[in-house]
Order: C-alpha cells, then sequence, then structure tokens
C-alpha cells in the first residue's frame, strides 16, 4: 500500500479508548464487522438504506439536467447556437472545477453536510430554468449545477468508503450503480411524461421537488460512525513523510488510469450521438428508438452493477477494466457496419456492461490508490477532469470527422481510440485492489 504501518509508543491506552492518550478529536468508529445476535441488523444499515436512496433521488435530478434543457430552451427561442454555448459553459464549469472541487470535499470532515449544500444548489438551478429563463439565469445555473456535481460525487464516494471500508467499497460501489441506473430510469419517464403531458417547464419544477426526498435521505448519514480507521484523513507518519496533493497526483497507478479513462471517454461520448443522426436521418419513430437505446443500458447497469463488483473484489479490478474497455470498439464496429435498428439497439447492452464496469471502477481504483492519503477526493477529481476533456474533446472531434469523411469513417476512428484505450490497460495498468489483511495493518487514523 502506500506507506509502511506507523511506529507506536510502547505505551498503550486502555481498550476503551478512556486513557489519556485517547484524542478527544478522533472520529468514532465501528468493526470492519458487526458482531451481534442473530438477525441484528449491522449499525451501518440504516445509513446504507440511506445512502440507496439517495443515489436513487440524485440520478432523478440529474436527469432533469440532461437533454430536457435544449429542448425546454428551444421552445424559448434560443438558437442552438445559444444552447449549445449554455451547455458548453456548464461543461467548461465542471472540468474547472473537478481538482478544486474534491480538494474541498477532503478538507470538509462531514461529506453529508456537502452532498446536501450540493443538492440545495441543484434547486436553485432547477427553479433558475423554471422561473425565468433569461440568458443570465441559465448561464448562472449551469456553472451552479457544474461545480456542485463535482462536489456531489466525490461526497457520494466518499460517504460510500466512511461506511463500508475500502475492503466493501467494490460491493457498495455496485450498490451505487445499481440505485442510480434505477433512478435514471425512473427519472426520464418522469420527466418525458411530465414534459409531454403538463409542459416542458414543468420539468424543472418537478426536478427541484424531487431534490426534497434526496435530502431527507442524507439524515441516516448525517453522524454516521466510520468503519473500522478512517479511510479519509491522512495519518500522521503520512504527514511526517510528506503524503501531499502532488505526491498523490503523481502516482504512476492514477496516471495511467487517468490515462484510460480519457482514452475511453473520448471513443465512448460521441457513439450515441452519431447513431442518432443515423437514425434520425432514417425516420420510422427515432425518439422511441432513441429512448431504447438510452434505457437499455440503464436496465444493463441496474442487473449487472452488483455482479461486478464482487468480480472485482474477488479477482481484481484489472481484468473487470480491461472487459468493460473492449465493449466500446465492439460496440463501435457495430455501428460502423450497419443502421438496423434492431441491432443498433442490441449493441447497446454493450454500453451498459462497459456502463457498470467503469463506473463503479473510477471511485474503487482511486480508493486503493488514495483513500489512506487524505486526498481520495482530490483523486477521485484528477480523474474526472480527464473523463472530462475526453468528452469534451471528442464530441466536436467525432462530428467534424462524421461531416468530411462520413459515418463509418468517424465509428472505425472512435473503435480505435477505444481499442488503444484496451492495449494500455492491458500492457501498463497495474493491479490495485488491497490485500485482506491491508486494513487491519493500517495505523489508527487522528
Amino acid at each position: 500500500m502506500l506507506q509502511a504501518p506507523a511506529t507506536r509508543s510502547e505505551s498503550h491506552p486502555p481498550a476503551d479508548g478512556s486513557g489519556p492518550a485517547a484524542d478527544a478529536r478522533q472520529p468514532a468508529t465501528v468493526p470492519p464487522a458487526s458482531v451481534g445476535p442473530a438477525g441484528a441488523s449491522s449499525p451501518n444499515s440504516g445509513a446504507e438504506r440511506g445512502l440507496d436512496w439517495f443515489n436513487l433521488f440524485v440520478a432523478n435530478i440529474q436527469t432533469g439536467f440532461g437533454p430536457f434543457i435544449a429542448v425546454y430552451l428551444s421552445g424559448q427561442s434560443w438558437t442552438q447556437t445559444s444552447i449549445g454555448l449554455a451547455l458548453s459553459i456548464g461543461t467548461v464549469s465542471s472540468m474547472a472545477s473537478q481538482v478544486p472541487a474534491g480538494a474541498l470535499v477532503d478538507a470538509i470532515q462531514n461529506k453529508a453536510r456537502v452532498a446536501a449544500f450540493s443538492v440545495l444548489v441543484f434547486t436553485a438551478s432547477a427553479l433558475m430554468f423554471a422561473i425565468h429563463p433569461i440568458r443570465l439565469f441559465v448561464y448562472l445555473a449551469e456553472v451552479l449545477h457544474g461545480v456542485s456535481s463535482c462536489t456531489l460525487g466525490p461526497a457520494i464516494a466518499a460517504m460510500s468508503l466512511m461506511l463500508v471500508g475500502r475492503m466493501g467499497m467494490a460491493l457498495r460501489l455496485g450498490r451505487n450503480a445499481r440505485y442510480a441506473a434505477v433512478g435514471n430510469g425512473v427519472g426520464a419517464a418522469l420527466m418525458g411524461a411530465c414534459g409531454q403531458y403538463v409542459s416542458e417547464r414543468a420539468v424543472f419544477y418537478l426536478t427541484a421537488v424531487l431534490t426534497l426526498p434526496a435530502l431527507l435521505a442524507l439524515v441516516p448519514l448525517r453522524r454516521q460512525p466510520v468503519r473500522g480507521n478512517d479511510p479519509l484523513v491522512a495519518m500522521p507518519h503520512q504527514k511526517k513523510e510528506g503524503t501531499g496533493s502532488l505526491r498523490i497526483l503523481a502516482d504512476r497507478r492514477l496516471l495511467i488510469f487517468c490515462g484510460c479513462a480519457m482514452l475511453f471517454t473520448f471513443g465512448n461520448a460521441p457513439l450515441l450521438m452519431l447513431i442518432s443522426g443515423t437514425l434520425t436521418a432514417k425516420g420510422s419513430n427515432p425518439s422511441l428508438l432513441i429512448g431504447a437505446c438510452i434505457v437499455l443500458p440503464q436496465i444493463v447497469v441496474a442487473m449487472a452493477s452488483p455482479a461486478v463488483g464482487r468480480f472485482a473484489d474477488r479477482y481484481g479490478r484489472r481484468w473487470v477494466l480491461i472487459a468493460g474497455f473492449a465493449m466500446l470498439p465492439l460496440r463501435a464496429l457495430v455501428f460502423s457496419t450497419t443502421a438496423n435498428s434492431t441491432l443498433v439497439i442490441a449493441a447497446q447492452v454493450l454500453d451498459g456492461i462497459a456502463g457498470a464496469g467503469f463506473g463503479i471502477l473510477v471511485p474503487l481504483i482511486v480508493s486503493d490508490v488514495a483513500a489512506r492519503s487524505g486526498r481520495f477526493n482530490l483523486a477521485l477529481g484528477a480523474v474526472g477532469f480527464a473523463i472530462g476533456v475526453g468528452s469534451t474533446l471528442s464530441t466536436s472531434a467525432a462530428g467534424w470527422v462524421s461531416d468530411h469523411y462520413g459515418m463509418r469513417v468517424a465509428f472505425c476512428l472512435l473503435a480505435a481510440v477505444g481499442l488503444v484505450a484496451v492495449l494500455l490497460a492491458v500492457f501498463t495498468m497495474p493491479e490495485t485492489r488491497p490485500a485482506a489483511d491491508d486494513e487491519t495493518r493500517q495505523p489508527q487514523a487522528v
């Protein structure tokens, strides 16, 4: 792991922690595995259920800030150039905030408060869209949403890590992904029905209302004790040896993973956009087909995520990463060879498999690398920045190639980029899964 255990003094505090060596600032802890009478619930069970529901409602909320923005602003007589500028402002704000937001979440001890504040900012952003969609309010809402998304994601990952520790992180992230996928599907259905049968403006009022149950879901997480040693606070020996931000960001494993993530996102992000154009040009209910292309991967993610988490926990992260990345060139090649709607929708199963693996592995590998450094969320922000760079560059590049050389060449290019990501993971990405007894060998967090 990152550091060897610290040397302790020969005097030890009593088992109950009441001796003079006990630090009043030390966070409450629970053992890695709670032992109790048969049928007794774990001390963390209420908090884990709260985190489940929080993931679901956050996915509902984020759906409201998806393609519905473009539809709504079009109905408000915005030009496509103006809509693109507004969305670009949100994207740039998110990219610029990734690393600073991660450092901020690291510095704040109560991660549930960070999550609650981020959700409240979502409420304000949704109401800005709904009440008065002038340019100033829309641009401000996009900036606020982009920045708060960068604090919310690390806060959820940090709360997951605090609940289960590193050794239970893979299974916990599988649960997170399952509830988020269900939330995406339910949110898309609710927002679509609201826009169709009420009004496009009502979508954003509904988004604001859905922040209320998300805040309620955080109540069990307000004062949640840490499982085992606090995995998010730097150890004294790590501070002495200079485990700072630059050292974590320069970790070889993290840099390789950032490169893999950027290449994967570069190849993956434009695929649905390009195939949507193909389906629209063919006619025959393109909206229905595009909706199926969005919903099917979410169903796969919801079904596969727990199994992916168990596999990563048992056999390691590297093989899950390689298998997920391999879905990208296969899917791009299918799109390059056919525009048959049935085959296109079936190929989206590959996107679900890739999404389940990649969505779980991003926070999981970061926790392997940086959880004990006190810089977990900073490292997560660095990976998020790499993903944002890949996504931002890929859409314009793929569109340019498609316009000048045709759709098939664009799909082949994206397949080649995906293949490079696979090869980079195969030949350079090391295994990051910690040893089974590593958790017990770590010094007490302070």
